[in-house]
């Protein structure tokens, strides 16, 4: 057997191995959650408050801490991942962008716990010292720790896209005068926005999946956020935090609906970015 025949194989099987398991991960927690959407009770869930001791299992706050964590995270993140990875492949000096990327490949495999602490005892007084108010457990912290956590796997999707534009391209750029800023603007940005977006999809992936972060640093508070400083809840953190003795109850079927809202909405986000890839070949 060639060996070309085997490696298809190998890699068919684990492709096919890895949607099965997605799929099975998605009918279990909606198999779990169906009773909810049988007695007529989803809306309720989705859109009511958090009030065990008034019957009310709503996870509203808990989506709206999520999107407004993620959000400002990526908002972060963005430009800093984006600015990291140009200077890596642009204008910094070769032995400087191998030990920067390096040093990113590093970061990348540091537990998120880590980061946790280093926020809890670095980040959180000095949120609390300048904002001067609240315990400096909030939305803030939790999206400026999230936006360290996600940068590093965004910069080096950008840097290897940015890496892989044609090196023809950037030298015909430097023999018209070109300077690298109007290379990386003109030239490589528009040629590597495919590795961009796989960046932007993979990281509010993993901003809107992160639990320790969000656990430790965001406050847990189950009331809807009304701003920066107020503390919030995820939908991870409350999966984590909630034990329901009765599996039959409300409270327990709740935990696969806010499974199934995290695995739509990173769903949603990448069809997105498949949808906009795919209208950007067409336009090419």
């Amino acid at each position: 057997m060639r060996a070309d025949t085997v490696a298809y194989g190998v890699c068919a099987t684990a492709a096919f191995l890895s949607a099965a398991i997605t799929l099975m991960v998605f009918f279990f927690m909606a198999a779990l959650g169906l009773p909810v959407v049988r007695d007529g009770q989803l809306l309720q869930v989705l859109l009511g408050p958090w009030s065990p001791d008034h019957g009310s299992y709503g996870i509203r706050p808990m989506i709206l801490g999520t999107l407004y964590i993620a959000a400002l995270a990526l908002l972060i993140a963005i430009p800093v991942s984006l600015g990291c990875a140009a200077f890596i492949t642009v204008t910094a000096p070769r032995g400087l962008a191998r030990m920067l990327h390096g040093l990113i490949q590093f970061m990348t495999g540091i537990p998120t716990v880590i980061y946790g602490f280093v926020g809890i005892f670095l980040l959180v007084p000095f949120v609390r010292e300048s904002s001067g108010q609240g315990a400096g457990l909030a939305i803030l912290t939790a999206g400026i720790m999230l936006s360290v956590l996600v940068a590093p796997t965004m910069i080096l999707f950008f840097a290897d896209g940015l890496a892989r534009v044609p090196a023809s391209y950037c030298l015909a750029v430097t023999a018209m005068g070109g300077t690298p800023v109007q290379r990386l603007v003109y030239v490589m940005l528009p040629q590597a926005w495919r590795s961009i977006l796989a960046g932007l999809a993979l990281g509010f992936g993993r901003a809107m999946g992160d639990t320790m972060i969000a656990l430790m640093l965001a406050g847990n508070a189950v009331a809807r956020p009304d701003s920066l400083l107020d503390a919030a809840r995820t939908l991870t953190a409350h999966i984590a935090l909630i034990i329901a003795a009765d599996f039959d109850s409300l409270e327990f079927r709740t935990l696969f609906i806010c499974g199934l809202t995290l695995y739509s909405a990173t769903t949603l986000a990448v069809l997105a970015m498949r949808s906009l890839a795919a209208k950007g070949i067409k336009a090419l």
